[in-house]
């Protein structure tokens, strides 16, 4: 292989990664941001908000990768297990992150709904999520794994 083609083959690899976190952040963020905000309306325990939150983001994260794939054909059994290899490890990361800056950030857990700091807690601790994933989902796609094994139904 010449230069040309590794800077190519880098280049893609870093595009399907970034959109593969991307696709995983989707489903985490609507998951978190809904987990959150039930936990924050009704006034659930800290420990309750977060483990509704890491529920619903990885329902949320396996169902956008189930849905497309169920309707290109694939039984349900095939795109679940396909969705699980593709999207464990990065939702797992991404919640991990996540939840850890939402309780390392003061008051964030305990912020109204109608505040900068709940929101911007979400958003900051989203970012860091995204951030944490990129790479790893850059390596396991490099080794065939992670979205890898989806990507040819997207």
């Amino acid at each position: 292989m010449d230069h040309a083609h590794h800077k190519n083959h880098g280049t893609s690899l870093r595009k399907v990664a970034f959109s593969a976190t991307v696709h995983c952040l989707t489903g985490c963020a609507v998951g978190e941001v809904l987990g959150m905000i039930i936990g924050n309306y009704f006034n659930l325990h800290n420990i309750a908000s977060i483990a509704l939150s890491i529920v619903l983001a990885f329902i949320f994260g396996y169902s956008f990768s189930i849905i497309p794939l169920l309707k290109h054909g694939l039984s349900p059994m095939k795109a679940l297990a396909l969705a699980f290899a593709a999207d464990t490890i990065s939702i797992t990361v991404m919640e991990i992150m996540d939840n850890l800056i939402v309780l390392l950030i003061p008051g964030a857990m305990d912020a109204g709904l109608n505040t900068l700091l709940f929101w911007g807690s979400l958003a900051v601790s989203l970012f860091v999520a995204f951030w944490s994933a990129y790479p790893v989902n850059m390596y396991l796609i490099s080794k065939g794994r992670g979205h890898a094994v989806v990507h040819e139904y997207h």
